[in-house]
């Protein structure tokens, strides 16, 4: 059976600048292995976005993806659905989905399981038409991330951008009051933060943040509930030593849709660390095993399910 080419799109402002010279390297990679690859530097979200969609259109085996999680989140959304295999080359600065997949964060580690590991399928979360590998957020989340792009101009490093604007979210009013309707019943919150992540996330330990699987095809929503500002803080730091299964102030639905509203008619929402505007109320819904990845071979025991490589067949 004869292999199609892989297109490659790389987000040219992720890896600290050098992703042209990792360019250089996927075409000396996929070369040695007698594969054909398309490789484009994109830069921007419309940019990547096209490039991403063309990659898809024009029929390409498989549509690898390099950049952090949001580049990722733009992969998927060209191939959901289509039966296309996505590959990750985890370029950003966290790559949450990636880590969760057991793919290496070394490049040319990461090439090698789009040439050789196996494929899989994983569910992706989905809000209004908009789709999530990792999570959507509504509250401070999606406040603090836009003035974190605006102080970054003017603030040394992402991380204290990032301070700064958290500070400056808690010094205003970081409240809101959401109605959230699951399974036929409705709770309604006074809550800084609601997030809603593709499958549940370990919320103790070391390994906070991330996920067992990306094939249990539920969502999990965490609603926090602390009333006042200070016990934001001291919410989180409960949440991480105890999970937020044995937290009060934070409840824990894991369903396979929910809707969420709010008195405003356009909310700010993040999908996967990217804010976007999106009309009240949020309808969110999972879909089971959507999208197939290239995953190392050494993490099929959370996918029991998943073929072996083309190049075996």
């Amino acid at each position: 059976m004869s292999q199609g080419h892989i297109a490659v799109v790389l987000n040219a402002s992720s890896g600290h600048g050098t992703a042209p010279k990792a360019a250089e390297r996927l075409k000396e990679i996929f070369a040695e292995a007698g594969r054909e690859a398309r490789i484009t530097l994109a830069t921007g979200g419309s940019e990547i976005n096209a490039a991403m969609r063309s990659a898809g259109e024009a029929g390409c085996e498989t549509l690898v993806a390099g950049g952090g999680d949001g580049t990722i989140n733009c992969g998927a959304s060209a191939v959901v659905g289509r039966g296309i295999p996505l590959g990750i080359l985890p370029l950003g600065t966290l790559n949450h989905f990636a880590k969760d997949l057991g793919i290496p964060l070394d490049l040319e580690e990461a090439a090698k399981v789009v040439l050789g590991g196996v494929t899989c399928k994983v569910d992706v979360g989905e809000v209004n038409g908009r789709i999530f590998l990792n999570n959507s957020s509504l509250g401070v989340y999606p406040a603090i991330v836009r003035l974190r792009e605006k102080y970054q101009a003017t603030l040394r490093g992402k991380w204290l951008a990032a301070l700064w604007a958290g500070l400056t979210v808690l010094r205003r009013s970081p409240f809101m009051a959401v109605r959230i309707v699951a399974e036929g019943e409705a709770i309604v919150r006074r809550t800084p933060l609601v997030l809603v992540g593709n499958n549940e996330y370990k919320m103790a330990g070391i390994h906070a943040g991330s996920r067992e699987s990306l094939a249990r095809g539920r969502l999990a929503l965490y609603v926090q509930n602390a009333e006042q500002r200070p016990g934001l803080l001291r919410l989180g730091w409960e949440v991480l030593l105890k999970g937020a299964e044995r937290v009060k102030e934070v409840d824990l639905i894991t369903v396979e849709q929910a809707t969420v509203e709010t008195r405003r008619h356009r909310l700010q929402v993040a999908t996967d660390g990217e804010v976007f505007t999106l009309e009240s109320p949020l309808s969110y819904s999972i879909r089971p095993g959507a999208l197939r990845v290239h995953i190392p071979e050494a993490a099929t025991a959370c996918y029991p399910h998943t073929p072996r490589p083309s190049s075996t067949r």
